[in-house]
């Protein structure tokens, strides 16, 4: 059903504009028959802050904006799912266009600005289908807008922890002015104590969610001391690295789109993201669990991601260029290196490569 759906559907969205392809892929899947997803393979089953996996494979934040579809992606195949970001208020987002193919380098840029349809929405939605089981995160965002934005944070994960399977605190996209800002020392630390606490208030009532830290790839390693010190002594559970980078490597072959400002994702991102992996992974010291995502575009680069520390990954940006077949593709390969390798599980190789890829020079970009 996934290659016979990709068949047809890659070259109809290829040919729309990408925001209104992306739309219409989300029409799509809300009318995705209810078909039990295929069982993985035990030996790809994960624990991870708390949580039990089935398989690594994540739809990562910026693809269900507003908690459309989640049942439906973990239908395909995704070992979970993150919706996001979401913010306290609904939001339009920045100007269109605001979301660019760059075909040749099979990459996106966006600078969509937390468009999403707001807490409350995405609150009933989730509401409505939280007996249906499955991990499904919530990430959270502050209103452009916003007189306090810590206190947005706060707001969402007092509103959504009794149906959230985790946060991610999203500090790190280049599309709201500002944001990154709340990267630095002294602002993260009073970002994640008063998130830390306002989930401490709510666990009784709501069970005990993890949160995590969604950190930029464009981080010095200076910076990226600090944010994992300040990450781990509020004890969070995990951190996702990376978002987005407003860098823009010499390689890329689209060379007029990649002009356009904002974030830039899929392919030419893997090589710096795996590397921040790496590079947080050596100084978290195992105090948590790491979510990669940068680049993800076949089961060689996911096993790539996990050897430098990732103990799950996320895609989004390499669907565009691959199918949704890419989910069951990546699994299948797996699967095969535990097999061809004698392992039992990835959590053996997690952060293999971690110490070998921080000596390295640094990416290119």
């Amino acid at each position: 059903m996934i290659r016979a759906f990709d068949a047809f559907s890659l070259p109809v969205l290829r040919w729309l504009d990408p925001e209104d392809a992306h739309r219409l892929a989300i029409q799509g899947l809300r009318f995705l028959p209810p078909v039990k997803p295929r069982t993985d393979d035990p030996k790809l089953a994960v624990r991870a802050f708390g949580l039990n996996f089935p398989n690594p494979i994540g739809m990562a934040a910026g693809f269900d904006k507003s908690a459309e579809v989640p049942d439906a992606l973990l239908r395909l195949g995704f070992g979970f799912v993150e919706i996001g970001s979401v913010t306290p208020k609904p939001q339009a987002g920045n100007p269109r266009p605001r979301l660019f193919r760059l075909e040749r380098d099979e990459a996106v840029i966006n600078r969509m600005g937390f468009n999403n349809d707001g807490a409350e929405v995405a609150l009933r939605r989730l509401a409505a289908r939280a007996a249906n089981g499955g991990i499904v995160g919530v990430n959270v965002g502050a209103n452009k807008d916003s007189p306090d934005r810590v206190a947005d944070y706060v707001k969402l994960i007092e509103t959504f922890a009794p149906v959230a399977s985790y946060f991610t605190v999203n500090v790190s996209s280049p599309n709201t002015p500002g944001l990154r800002n709340l990267q630095e020392g002294a602002l993260l630390d009073d970002l994640l104590g008063r998130v830390i606490d306002a989930r401490e208030r709510v666990r009784q009532k709501a069970g005990d969610t993890p949160v995590l830290l969604k950190i930029a790839p464009d981080l010095s390693l200076a910076q990226l001391d600090d944010v994992v010190q300040v990450a781990r002594s509020r004890r969070v559970d995990g951190m996702i690295v990376s978002n987005t980078t407003i860098a823009r490597p010499s390689t890329l072959r689209e060379e007029m789109r990649a002009k356009e400002p904002g974030g830039l994702s899929g392919r030419p991102l893997f090589r710096l993201s795996t590397r921040m992996v790496a590079e947080t992974y050596v100084r978290v010291e195992g105090a948590f669990p790491l979510i990669g995502v940068g680049g993800v575009d076949s089961g060689g680069a996911a096993l790539t991601k996990i050897r430098a520390g990732a103990s799950l990954i996320q895609l989004y940006s390499s669907l565009v260029y691959k199918g949704l077949g890419l989910v069951d593709e990546i699994k299948r390969d797996l699967t095969s290196t535990l097999l061809r390798t004698g392992r039992d599980s990835l959590s053996e190789i997690v952060g293999a490569d971690a110490a070998t890829l921080t000596a390295e020079d640094w990416p290119g970009m």
